[in-house]
């Protein structure tokens, strides 16, 4: 009975032949086509997004932790293909652009703008309306300052004169004549009085008055006593200059040393100390010669007995306030037709390195 026993056979299937047939290219395929898609879909987003907005991505991603904390040009633009950023955070889509978004204007910067007036041009206002008004009262404050200038002026060509005729009635005086100059500028009444050959108003290099020019000078001082004008002094120079240079004692010491001496003579003269408002030394920045700089008439000393508008100018002087468009800023140009010829004679007798 054991001899009619059938054998049991199995058979076992070996399984690898498919490797190359499996399902792990599936996976590299869709990896390959998702890069793709990226790829592609990147390419499109480049193509549709402005320059400037490409700017400001480059920049975020080269320095983000500036960009979000200072914002920039381009950064969270409220077009852009980035979502946030900008320069609040706390937003959840981007900014607005720079150059199209503006500020919401505060209180205090809303300024009332008036009505525009009915009134067409040449048209005079309606009488009893406030135009009217402010017209008629511009109109008298015009009319009013250029009566005062011009009273003011008329003031100062009386004590032009009257310096003048002292010069003239005094002999001590009258041979000084020729180193005064007396005109009137935008500023005022000025007088200058400069040097001449072998007859200098102070000694070398020095600001000690020769007897001769403290004469003049408190002579002057009595005449200008009797107005109510400021007074201002300034020194000049030449342009020759100390050995020292600016280290040491240099130009601009000596004109203001020169300057001060000739407030002290004004003083000595009678002139009330009050009526002092500038003294001041120039060195040799204002020559009165302008084609020589070296010339003795150079060295003078200048009076300007002030008008109203140029007091009221040197006041307002550090304030945050607009006295006068017209006001002078600086002198107007020292030598005119009348003074050319009273200068001819001095520059060719002037010695021209004497200081």
């Amino acid at each position: 009975m054991a001899d009619n026993q059938q054998p049991i056979v199995v058979k076992r299937i070996k399984k690898g032949g498919e490797g190359a047939h499996g399902g792990a290219w599936k996976l590299a395929y869709a990896d390959f086509v998702t890069a793709m898609m990226a790829f592609f879909l990147l390419m499109w987003l480049l193509g549709s997004t402005t320059q400037g907005d490409l700017k400001g991505i480059a920049d975020h991603f080269q320095s983000p932790l500036k960009l979000s904390m200072q914002g920039g040009p381009g950064t969270g633009s409220s077009n852009s293909v980035l979502n946030g950023g900008g320069s609040d955070l706390t937003k959840s889509v981007g900014d607005a652009a720079r150059g199209s978004y503006k500020e919401p204007r505060k209180i205090s910067e809303v300024k009332v703008i008036p009505a525009e007036s009915t009134k067409e041009p040449g048209q005079s206002p309606r009488p009893g309306s406030p135009e009217e008004a402010d017209a008629s009262r511009l109109a008298k404050n015009d009319e009013l300052t250029k009566a005062q200038e011009k009273a003011e002026r008329q003031k100062l060509q009386d004590l032009k004169a009257k310096v003048e005729a002292v010069i003239e009635a005094s002999p001590d005086l009258r041979q000084f004549k020729r180193q005064l100059l007396l005109d009137i500028t935008s500023e005022g009444l000025r007088i200058q009085i400069v040097d001449e050959q072998n007859r200098p108003m102070f000694d070398t290099a020095s600001a000690d008055m020769k007897p001769y020019t403290k004469t003049i000078v408190r002579s002057i001082g009595q005449v200008l006593n009797q107005v109510e004008n400021k007074v201002s002094i300034s020194g000049h120079t030449d342009a020759a200059q100390y050995a020292g240079g600016a280290r040491g004692f240099s130009n601009w010491e000596l004109s203001a040393n020169r300057a001060n001496a000739s407030r002290r003579e004004l003083i000595l003269g009678g002139m009330d100390e009050r009526k002092i408002m500038r003294v001041v030394g120039l060195a040799s920045t204002i020559p009165l010669d302008r084609n020589d700089s070296f010339a003795a008439i150079n060295r003078r000393i200048t009076l300007i007995v002030m008008n109203k508008r140029t007091e009221e100018s040197i006041l307002q002087e550090g304030k945050d306030l607009d006295v006068s468009a017209n006001a002078p800023v600086e002198p107007q140009p020292i030598i005119d037709g009348a003074q050319k010829e009273l200068l001819e004679p001095l520059r060719s007798s002037v010695s021209p390195r004497k200081r």
